[in-house]
Formats: C-alpha cells, sequence, structure tokens
C-alpha cells in the first residue's frame, strides 16, 4: 500500500477547512430576513438571578461617583436606549456616540457600533462599569459597596449561595437583559397591512435593504460604511471630545490628536490603507419606533429621514461600501418601507416586568465596618 505524504495530508486538511469556512461565509451572506409569523426565541431564563441584575441595572452606586446606572443610558422607555444623539458619559464626560437598543442584545454575537466585542455580555457589562468615560468604576470597590447592603447580601446569596463579587455581578445582569426581547411585533404576529407587505417586498428587492438587515435581527453582524456624516458636536463639545479621545486612546489609535472622523470598525483591523475606517456594524431594525434617532452617531432624526438617506444612496464617503446606489423610490414606495420598518416595533417594555419599582437604594452602613469580616 502506498503511504501519503504528510504534506498532502495536511493541505487536504487545510483544504477542507478553508471551504467549510467559505461554505459558512456563503450561508451568512445569503441569509434573508426572516418570514411574518415567526416570533423570536426567547432565552430561558433564571428568573431569581435576573431580578438581581434587574436592580443592578438601575442602581447608580455601580458607578464611581454613584451618579450612573445602565440605565441611565438605558432607558426603558426609549426601547433601552437613549433620545439624545450622543449618549450620556460619567460626570464631566460626554459620549460621542448614540446609545443602542439593549432589547435582543443577548441574541447578538457582537456588540458596539464598531464590533469591538465579539466575546459574550459578561465582557460587554465589565467594559461598561469599567471604562472611565462610561461608569468608571472599580470593580473591587463596587463588590465591597454591594457587599455593605442587606438586600444585595440576601440576593446573592438566594441566586448563587454566595456573597457579592464582581464576577457574580458581571453574571447577574446578562441574565436580566435576556428577558428584553421583542415581542407581539405586527411582523412577528403576521398582521402586516397591505402597505407593509408592499414595504417588505421593497425591503428585499428595489431598497436593496436585504443586502445587510438580514436573519432574526436584521442585522447581518457586519461593518460598513454607508456613508453616515459625522456628528460635528463630538469635536466641538469639550466632555464629548474628552471621551472620544479616552476611547481611541484606549483602542490603541495612531495620531491621537489628528483623528477627525470616528474610525469605527478600524479599531479591529487597522488596515494600512484606512479602508476600513468609518464602518460600522449592521444595527437591529427591531424597536425602531422607540429608538430614535438613529444611526452609530445619533444624526438622522426620524424612520422617514434615514428612508430618504439611503434613496440618494447615502452622502459622500471616499470609503463608502459599493452597495450604497440611489435608489429611486417614489414617495408612496418610501412610505411603505416607513410601515414595514414600523412593524418590526412590538410591545413597549417599560412594565414593571423590565422596570425596578423600589429604586429606594439607601442602608444603614455598618457600625465598626473595620472590625467586621467581608
Amino acid at each position: 500500500m502506498d503511504l501519503i505524504p504528510v504534506s498532502k495530508i495536511l493541505m487536504r486538511l487545510l483544504s477542507g477547512v478553508v471551504s467549510l469556512v467559505l461554505s459558512v461565509g456563503t450561508a451568512s451572506l445569503s441569509a434573508e430576513p426572516m418570514s411574518p409569523g415567526t416570533p423570536l426565541q426567547t432565552p430561558e431564563v433564571n428568573s431569581v438571578i435576573a431580578d438581581l441584575g434587574k436592580r443592578l441595572f438601575y442602581d447608580a452606586r455601580l458607578s464611581g461617583d454613584a451618579s450612573t446606572s445602565c440605565a441611565t443610558c438605558h432607558q426603558p422607555e426609549h426601547g433601552f436606549s437613549h433620545p439624545d444623539s450622543l449618549s450620556p458619559g460619567y460626570r464631566g464626560n460626554g459620549h460621542f456616540r448614540n446609545s443602542p437598543t439593549l432589547i435582543n442584545t443577548a441574541l447578538k454575537t457582537t456588540w458596539m457600533h464598531d464590533g469591538r466585542l465579539g466575546t459574550n455580555l459578561n465582557d460587554v457589562t465589565r467594559e461598561m462599569i469599567t471604562e472611565s468615560y462610561l461608569m468608571n468604576m472599580d470593580m473591587r470597590l463596587m463588590q465591597e459597596r454591594l457587599k455593605q447592603d442587606p438586600v444585595y447580601v440576601s440576593m446573592f446569596k438566594e441566586a448563587y449561595g454566595a456573597e457579592p463579587s464582581n464576577g457574580l455581578v458581571r453574571k447577574a445582569i446578562p441574565e436580566f437583559l435576556k428577558t428584553l426581547i421583542s415581542r407581539n411585533s405586527s411582523f412577528d404576529n403576521g398582521a402586516l397591512s397591505s402597505s407593509a407587505k408592499s414595504g417588505f417586498e421593497l425591503f428585499k428587492g428595489k431598497a436593496g435593504c436585504a443586502q445587510c438587515h438580514t436573519g432574526p435581527l436584521f442585522s447581518d453582524g457586519k461593518a460598513h460604511n454607508t456613508g453616515v456624516p459625522e456628528n460635528l458636536d463630538v469635536f466641538l463639545d469639550p466632555g464629548s471630545y474628552q471621551a472620544f479621545l479616552a476611547y481611541n486612546k484606549f483602542m490603541g489609535n495612531e495620531n491621537l490628536m489628528n483623528i477627525k472622523r470616528d474610525l469605527g470598525a478600524h479599531v479591529q483591523s487597522h488596515k494600512v490603507d484606512g479602508s476600513d475606517k468609518g464602518k460600522f456594524m449592521t444595527p437591529t431594525l427591531r424597536e425602531l419606533t422607540y429608538t430614535a434617532p438613529y444611526m452609530h452617531n445619533g444624526m438622522i432624526k426620524t424612520l422617514p429621514e434615514v428612508i430618504a438617506f439611503y434613496n440618494i444612496g447615502g452622502e459622500a464617503d471616499t470609503r463608502k461600501s459599493d452597495l450604497l446606489k440611489p435608489l429611486g423610490l417614489s414617495a408612496k414606495e418610501q412610505n411603505d418601507l416607513v410601515t414595514f420598518l414600523k412593524s418590526l416595533s412590538g410591545d413597549s417594555l417599560d412594565n414593571t416586568d423590565f422596570v425596578l419599582e423600589n429604586k429606594n437604594f439607601s442602608y444603614q452602613p455598618m457600625t465598626n465596618w473595620r472590625k467586621t469580616s467581608n
């Protein structure tokens, strides 16, 4: 029997891996939006841990100076996003991007407008709590604060059989986020109006939306440059610019003081030719009626304006995606497209299932705390 050289075996294995990668990539590109009448799958949730995560989500003591909670920037009445173009930042800072919705975030595999986190919500939670321009918390201090609150001591014991710790905080908040799933939208119920049905056909066809807005969340999970104009408030407001500089320094972007645009997904790939600058992750289209303004920097205020923006093929940008072309949509077609997009929004999640009723976080400090073991 002839022996096959090891080099040939390795080449065959490598060829198989490459073929698999290419087939997976092709499958993701050909994915289509869900069909009407197919609700999102709800993750399994541990209700005890989720209740703990819910209280933590609304507790400003998780920030350095106890001024900022997760809900400060992700407000339930606005689809767990924020109504300002640029999200609030930690006190003394501003921010340089729009606050994205947290509804369905537990179903995602990549987070942030630039896609810099693709591991899990545990890591996302850690970054939100610890970044200086966000919540600016040393998690060791947070842990000690929680240990001084009898309510948390009891809730952590019930949820985990353990005392409060930063690691368990990073598990509990994502468990609460798993409860934030779209509910009862016209699209998921298969109850589209004739205008919405026409809009869906445009979405998949003439309007070209489905080139990027695919799958259950209507996002391909990839970064594209669509010619969104810069929000100059980032550079004109000292607080926002301070946050912008802190972020870019942390991300290792070079020539810091001469950066005059949000580099987006460039922080992942750092391409020498700069072709990745100005690319941002395709956002979900669910719950749009609650989450205005739109785009990574809040530059477009209403859904009709979003459609008008794409109808002209986006604004000028030397790195704009080739997918962007003028669409030639009529006024009626644009209206139908807006109607379809509205059908992707369901029940508001600003009720007691998702909003903490008792936000009284006061408690009596420990007596003789120096002699009390943790």
